[in-house]
């Protein structure tokens, strides 16, 4: 007899922390895996932000937060989105939280009702579609594929909306695919949505920092769709602060307000120290982490060098975050190895096996063509990966 809810058992288990398990305990093994399955940047939180929790520390920041974030780091962060944004928001319209993820699922529990439709143009982030099921909404994939640059156009959205539809989730840059919309395809997509005063629109920037030559646009700064779009951003990836946790929300000031409640009797206010530090992170000139997006920029154009000369390994040349999402269906109903690969699922666990390469299968991302490799890893392993990938598909 199963005991535990509907809600859990209906819950899919994350496929990149999934991965990330199944490579650690390979390792554990002595086995040497190459993990490149997690979007976590491989550098050192700079030293500017590590003193300034050294000095929160000091200062004796011990006590419970602000449910919705100290009042001096949600002006920071107002500052922050009028100088890289164009973005004009009150203290009030901010709510910090545990994450990026954390703030996704606050905006999904206030927002959505049994039954609510929302639009996820794929591929997507894994937990997208977690955070709706939880919610009890339904999820509406639109695909896309490398052929469109895993852009979706303003006709598919428009042909996916139905009278339930409550809400659309962007990510741009993308993660799996590095793709980035641009100013004049997102106020495209925007005539669309202003003919629907009812969808809400989630606007997930975490990558905007981590984009090579492309300027970063946000939703919000349409004005006709400022008042129902939430802007979501954080300093895991442009700052390397994976495991500090804060994330953080734009939004209009009632969702806000909404927010800040539900997160009052699930977490509280996020980590004291860590805030603190969030605040010399948002504040610093954007130039202060410029040698991480050059050496990810780096490494893209070796990695792209590399898969594109495996035979069946489809690219497109992603221009945000650090990851490529090849097309590997060429591989599909083919016997390697004596294993049949008949699904990227099958694809990523046999270059986990044979290859002892970590990556994470598209399908978690809504495409079932792609694997999703993360380039946030050194020279040498990116290297290394890719000639043991090629040698295990010879």
């Amino acid at each position: 007899m199963d005991l535990l809810s509907a809600r859990i058992n209906s819950l899919p288990v994350s496929a990149t922390l999934a991965m990330a398990a199944k490579a650690r305990e390979l390792k554990n093994k002595g086995i040497d895996i190459i993990g490149l399955s997690l979007g976590e940047p491989d550098f050192n939180t700079p030293e500017f932000i590590k003193n300034a929790a050294i000095q929160a520390i000091k200062d004796n920041y011990n006590s419970y937060s602000p449910v919705d974030g100290y009042a001096d780091l949600k002006t920071a962060i107002c500052a922050k989105f009028k100088r890289d944004n164009g973005l004009n928001y009150k203290p009030s319209q901010i709510v910090v939280s545990t994450g990026a993820k954390q703030s996704i699922a606050n905006l999904c529990m206030v927002l959505l009702d049994p039954g609510d439709e929302v639009l996820l143009p794929a591929p997507y982030w894994v937990s997208y579609s977690a955070i709706v099921t939880l919610s009890e909404a339904k999820s509406v994939i639109i695909p896309s594929s490398i052929e469109s640059d895993f852009k979706i156009t303003p006709s598919q959205l428009e042909d996916a909306i139905t009278p339930k539809t409550k809400l659309v989730m962007f990510n741009s840059p993308n993660n799996p695919s590095g793709t980035i919309y641009t100013e004049e395809e997102y106020r495209a997509i925007g005539k669309v949505l202003e003919k629907y005063p009812n969808i809400f629109i989630l606007s997930d920037e975490i990558y905007e920092h981590i984009n090579y030559g492309s300027p970063h646009f946000s939703i919000a700064s349409i004005t006709e769709l400022y008042d129902r779009t939430i802007t979501v951003n954080g300093v895991a990836k442009a700052f390397a602060m994976t495991g500090w946790r804060i994330g953080y929300i734009g939004a209009p000031e009632w969702i806000a307000k909404a927010c800040n409640k539900m997160q009052g009797q699930i977490t509280s206010g996020a980590n004291c120290i860590a805030q603190r530090a969030t605040i010399a992170a948002v504040e610093a000139p954007v130039s202060n982490i410029k040698y991480m997006v050059d050496e990810f920029s780096k490494r893209r154009e070796i990695i792209i060098e590399l898969l594109t000369a495996i035979p069946g390994f489809k690219l497109n040349k992603p221009k945000g975050a650090f990851y490529v999402f090849p097309d590997i269906s060429y591989y599909f109903g083919k016997k390697i190895r004596g294993k049949t690969l008949n699904n990227a699922s099958d694809f990523a666990l046999y270059l986990l096996e044979e290859a002892n390469v970590a990556t994470v299968t598209g399908e978690a991302f809504g495409n079932d063509n792609c694997i999703r490799i993360s380039y946030a890893a050194s020279v040498e392993n990116i290297q290394e990966a890719v000639k043991r990938i090629a040698h295990s598909l010879a």
